[in-house]
This record gives C-alpha cells, structure tokens and sequence, in this order.
C-alpha cells in the first residue's frame, strides 16, 4: 500500500507542470495592449503631389494582431483639371484596419495589414460621392521606447465607385510613403 501511495504522488508531481503548460486554442493567457498613432501620408491625387492626414489606432492581441480602426483627410490643395476651373477635391475615408506583427519584440520588425472601408468625395459645388476604400499596407517599425514605435513603410490606396464627373475613376489610386509614431502599451 505504501509503494502505491509513493507512485501516485510521484505521478501527481511529474503531472502537474505538464497540466500547467498545456496550450489549449481557446482560454489560457490573452495579453493585450493597445495604441494610439498620428500618421502622415505621401500620395498623389489627380496627378498631383498629395498630403493626407489622420490617424489611427488599435487593440494590440499577444504582441501580434492588431484590431483597430483609421480614418484620413486630405490635406492637400487639389486642383481639379481645366473644366472644373477653381475648384478644389475634398476626401476623406476611413474604416477597419487590421495588422499583423512579425517579431515585435526585435529592435526593427515588419508590420503588414490593411484598411477596409470607405469614404467621401468632394469636388466643390458637387455633392459628395460615396466611395470604398482598401488599403494593403507594408511597414518597417522601429522599437524607440517601450511606450513609443515609430513605423515607415507604404500603402497603396484603391478607391472604388467614384461617380462624379469631376473624376476619372482611378484618380485617388495611388502608392503612399507612411510616417507614423504608435504611442501605448505594446
């Protein structure tokens, strides 16, 4: 009985921290974070040097998936082409954007995601036109503090349903260089 005894305590021993450190698909240790981010854009629009705007933010999930959400103005004088005399083109969009992080923990590592959904155009005296927005995104972040990253990196910009004479339909579509400062608990 005693040797019985002795065999279930060691097997309760050697069973517990194999029990602690199972990985399970659902439950067990979440860690979140989150953040909050000025950005500056780099584009063209109408065939002209553009500045947008904005910002962006998001719930950071195990240092590796960020849920959030960004939205962008223009901020640039837009001329629109010698029909549209004096006019200017008022845009702004935003929606879900969704990140994915490598490596957070190194000094430099990639990010990669995108911005889904949508936005206004406005050329002066025309009514807005609702247009949809996707945004892939590809970004080189640098750890400068533990509270602060700083990200450099670019999109493309893609704006569908434009309908408006003002526009042809790929005249926001464009490359964009990023600068972004995400300050927060990563």
């Amino acid at each position: 009985m005693r040797g019985v005894l002795i065999s279930f305590v060691l097997a309760a021993v050697v069973a517990l921290p194999a029990a602690a450190q199972e990985q399970t698909l659902v439950g067990g240790g979440i860690e979140s974070g989150g953040f909050g981010a000025p950005v500056v854009k780099f584009a063209s629009a109408v065939d002209q040097f553009a500045v947008y705007a904005g910002g962006r933010g998001g719930w950071i999930i195990n240092h590796t998936v960020v849920l959030g959400a960004g939205g962008y103005g223009l901020a640039s004088d837009i001329r629109l082409d010698q029909r549209f005399v004096g006019r200017q083109l008022e845009f702004g969009y935003g929606g879900l954007d969704l990140e994915f992080i490598v490596l957070s923990n190194s000094l430099v590592h990639a990010t990669f995601g995108a911005l889904i959904g949508g936005g206004g155009v406005t050329p002066y005296f025309e009514p807005t036109d609702a247009v949809f927005v996707l945004e892939p995104a590809l970004n080189l972040e640098l750890n400068v503090a533990p509270f602060m990253r700083l990200a450099i990196g670019g999109t493309y910009l893609w704006v569908t349903d434009i309908d408006t004479p003002a526009l042809r339909s790929n005249d926001l579509d464009s490359f964009t260089g990023v600068v972004q400062l995400k300050f927060g608990k990563f």
